[in-house]
């Protein structure tokens, strides 16, 4: 299937590494002209010689910001001012009793969560709607729905990007703009697996042990009982950034193993 994304320019915010760097790859495959982005020049620049080892042909450059904050945002806008698509995969979390996290802490989960992904948003959508074509894409998590008890602030920026995707989806009526989220469950990204290991490690188990109580006690609905693989996902993202997805707008599209319950 060809998915018509040659020479099309896509912005992936997060992407040195993870779901991020998966669908840069994935894009790149495709024809895209990708930007990498992350907060570090070092780590910027390692991603994209990674890629193009992956993609030897690939057309990549690379903004090193901290998306955080207005002022990283204008830093990426700037280097990057046309934008076919936009992956706001950004995302920080950290579990933490609900009775401990500060005012500072919610307002640091919002803004790095979901203000990077609508300042981004409301820039690049505009020019989209004007050349008639592009795609915007929310990589959020089932934690939207299942909020998870150990990190609520978390689950709380992954419901709020539901909500802006749905409703800038509804703007684009009639045009070849598309706003869709992506939701992925439990995925084996770099700050995943550090977190497994810590626990691993404290409670003398094995990475594999670790991974297996975790879905039979944290994820017991999960029916992939493992974590979901960076690229699995990304290949949602491609889909849904190409030229076939047209008729899909403002939508929640699930890659979690299974683990959401509800049918809908």
């Amino acid at each position: 299937m060809n998915f018509g994304l040659k020479d099309k320019v896509a912005v992936v915010t997060g992407s040195t590494a993870g779901i991020g760097f998966a669908s840069a790859v994935g894009l790149a495959r495709e024809g895209a002209h990708v930007v990498i982005n992350g907060r570090q020049a070092e780590r910027v620049e390692s991603a994209i010689a990674r890629l193009k080892d992956l993609v030897p042909d690939a057309v990549v450059s690379g903004v090193a910001a901290d998306l955080g904050g207005a002022q990283g945002v204008d830093a990426l806008i700037g280097q990057a001012p046309d934008a076919d698509i936009l992956v706001n995969n950004l995302g920080i979390f950290e579990p933490k009793p609900f009775e401990e996290i500060s005012d500072e802490e919610w307002l640091r989960f919002f803004e790095v969560n979901v203000l990077s992904g609508i300042r981004l948003s409301r820039y690049y959508l505009p020019r989209m709607k004007a050349q008639n074509w592009g795609r915007i894409i929310f990589v959020s998590s089932e934690s939207a729905v299942n909020i998870p008890t150990e990190m609520i602030h978390y689950g709380m920026t992954k419901t709020a990007q539901l909500a802006v995707a749905r409703g800038m989806a509804e703007t684009t009526t009639g045009t070849g703009v598309t706003v869709n989220c992506v939701l992925p469950g439990p995925t084996a990204s770099e700050g995943v697996e550090t977190f497994v290991g810590q626990l691993a490690r404290e409670k003398g188990l094995s990475t594999e042990a670790m991974e297996k109580e975790f879905f039979e006690r944290a994820r017991p609905s999960s029916i992939l009982k493992r974590f979901i693989e960076p690229e699995e996902v990304a290949n949602m993202i491609v889909y849904v950034s190409s030229q076939v997805s047209v008729a899909t707008n403002g939508a929640a599209l699930r890659v979690e193993g299974g683990l959401l319950r509800s049918i809908l």
